[in-house]
């Protein structure tokens, strides 16, 4: 059974080995990549184009509308109304469940 130290020897042969056929290998997948962009007409902005930050446009989730949340809480006096999101209103107060809208 081959030793700790015989073991680290042949993985530091064989990464070097890796690292040798990557080199060689990647400058001739670079050269084909040349060779076709070339040949067709393409720009870097056509093979990798920049990426714009955020969502893209006109995708379906933001096409739809979202329908308003029912409110939760109602403030009896003024009957204003809180769906339970966003900013807590002022008029909540530390007790919340007095103002709590009875589900049917």
């Amino acid at each position: 059974m081959a030793t700790y130290q015989d073991l680290l020897t042949q993985k530091q042969a064989l990464e070097a080995k890796i690292e040798e056929a990557r080199s060689t290998e990647v400058a001739g997948v670079i050269e084909q990549i040349r060779e076709l962009m070339v040949r067709y007409s393409l720009s870097p902005e056509d093979v990798a184009p920049r990426r714009r930050r955020g969502r893209p446009a006109n995708t379906a989730s933001a096409a739809t509308e979202k329908a308003p949340l029912p409110p939760k809480y109602m403030d009896p006096k003024t009957g204003k109304t809180w769906s339970g999101r966003g900013r807590t209103p002022a008029w909540l107060g530390k007790r919340p469940e007095r103002f709590l809208i009875q589900q049917e």
